[in-house]
């Protein structure tokens, strides 16, 4: 009987996914990325199931969307209930361990790894509370807070030593598990490319400000932002934070640094395999939880369901020993839950309960399913109401609760330049994608309880003026190394 293959999933964090060469990104050096695309397929229409990193994570873990398990923002994380994809891999017997950032809620958790190491959880077990006092009257303004950090640039952060730490652990661990003779699953967390926007120098140096893009849909520009948008815009300094445009250029520069600092870990991890003579029976994902909008619309960080910020890169590598060679791309909409879906397929498990995933496996096989539709939503830090999207075939609608929906047909219009939910010509459109958004769950509804939840969690802290001065003002920090 052939043995199954050993399964590494490697998670970064805040990955926008074109910033990859694979995808025809004018400047992101990923050349490791890139060779796992080339011996893969890449999954050109990927989205997260919320695009902020606990609830991502915590969907991510069971396989089961937001507003399902009531992980609504960055303090509410994954405790280990419902059970995940780790406590289905247990139950067949299979080793699974991490290594790296989970962002759940703390160690001792039974989140399904029978070893969690170095593990980055939310702050004291509790997360960003402060960030769930989300309507206009409560919300905190950390006006003496810049999100993307204090410096901006070349050099060495508590992020880049931490994501140094794990890829060490990443190559020791491998090394050590050559002589397993039944397959394991390894989860690898990196924190690269999230801010803080500082790239060790041989990285930041790949990218000089005279040869980044140029901006897209500034608001200098003439850009109008989305009334939801701009509200949530104004809780956080961002765009308005920067002292100068030559350190806003800056800022991309160091993020595209980071980047290829991910991407040269990634490089670490895969040489790390080759040494311990598993490459050839170990198949690869690779993701993120999220992207990074990165200026454009003026806005920094995610939060949003725009492309920079929803989308998210996605490559299975299969081991080579079981499939030829790949390079194949898969424009079927995919998101984050079916990589959780795909680990428990891999090793024939099984984990009761409904979920809306699917195996990324079967998906690459249909390249084209222009019928399947996801879902995203956020209910986290600056949302005066709940978001959603679908994304279906070429169409992609945003529906906001209490504010005018967007849709964008994204085959004509890549960039989302033009919405189309009051044009009568897309009348048809509209209606049938919120028909569809209204299968999956009832917007009102879910935007009610998420409210509700965050309240009775504030409450239960001591009220608002409490709630207000709990969790990390911006990045959550790395445990002690």
């Amino acid at each position: 009987m052939t043995k199954t293959p050993n399964l590494l999933v490697i998670l970064s964090d805040q990955h926008q996914a074109r910033a990859m060469s694979c995808a025809g990104h004018p400047v992101a050096q990923t050349p490791n990325l890139d060779a796992l695309a080339a011996r893969g397929t890449r999954f050109t229409n990927a989205y997260t199931p919320s695009p902020i990193c606990v609830p991502a994570r915590a969907a991510f873990a069971t396989g089961r969307y937001v507003h399902d398990i009531g992980c609504w923002d960055n303090a509410m994380p994954y405790t280990g209930t419902p059970r995940g994809w780790g406590h289905a891999l247990q139950d067949k017997g299979v080793r699974v361990e991490s290594i790296g950032k989970l962002h759940y809620r703390k160690d001792d958790d039974d989140a399904g790894f029978d070893v969690s190491h170095i593990a980055m959880q939310v702050v004291d077990g509790v997360g960003m509370v402060w960030g769930s006092l989300r309507k206009e009257e409560d919300r905190v303004f950390h006006q003496g807070v810049r999100m993307m950090g204090d410096y901006i640039g070349p050099g060495e952060s508590n992020y880049t030593r931490y994501d140094r730490a794990v890829t060490d652990r990443t190559c020791d661990w491998l090394a050590g598990a050559r002589d397993d003779d039944e397959p394991w699953c390894l989860y690898v967390g990196l924190v690269a490319p999230h801010h803080p926007l500082v790239a060790p120098q041989e990285f930041y140096d790949l990218y000089p400000l005279d040869t980044l893009p140029a901006d897209k849909l500034h608001p200098r520009d003439g850009y109008r932002q989305h009334p939801w948008i701009e509200k949530q815009a104004a809780s956080m300094i961002a765009e308005d934070g920067w002292k100068d445009e030559e350190e806003r250029r800056t800022a991309i520069a160091a993020y595209y640094g980071l980047t290829s600092w991910m991407d040269h870990n990634v490089g670490r991890i895969v040489e790390a395999l080759r040494a311990s003579g598993q490459f050839d029976d170990t198949t690869i994902i690779y993701s993120s939880d999220h992207g990074e909008n990165l200026g454009v619309r003026g806005l920094w960080g995610k939060m949003n369901m725009y492309e920079e910020s929803a989308g998210i890169p996605l490559i299975v590598a299969p081991a080579p020993s079981t499939a030829p060679a790949g390079g194949e791309v898969c424009a079927t909409t995919a998101s984050l839950l079916d990589v959780s879906e795909t680990i428990i397929d891999h090793f024939d498990a099984t984990l009761p309960g409904e979920r809306p995933a699917r195996s990324l496996y079967d998906i690459a096989r249909q390249e084209n399913d222009t019928d399947r539709a996801v879902l995203s939503e956020y209910h986290a830090i600056g949302a005066v109401s709940g978001a959603f999207m679908l994304r279906k075939g070429d169409w992609k609608l945003i529906e906001y609760v209490g504010f005018d929906p967007e849709l964008f047909n994204l085959r004509e219009d890549p960039e989302e330049t033009v919405n189309l939910a009051q044009d009568p010509r897309h009348a048809d459109t509209l209606s049938a994608l919120r028909d569809e958004l209204g299968k999956i769950c009832d917007p009102q509804a879910v935007n009610a309880r998420a409210f509700a939840d965050q309240e009775t969690m504030i409450e239960g802290y001591g009220g608002k003026a409490i709630a207000a001065t709990m969790g990390a003002p911006s990045a959550t920090p790395p445990p002690e190394l």
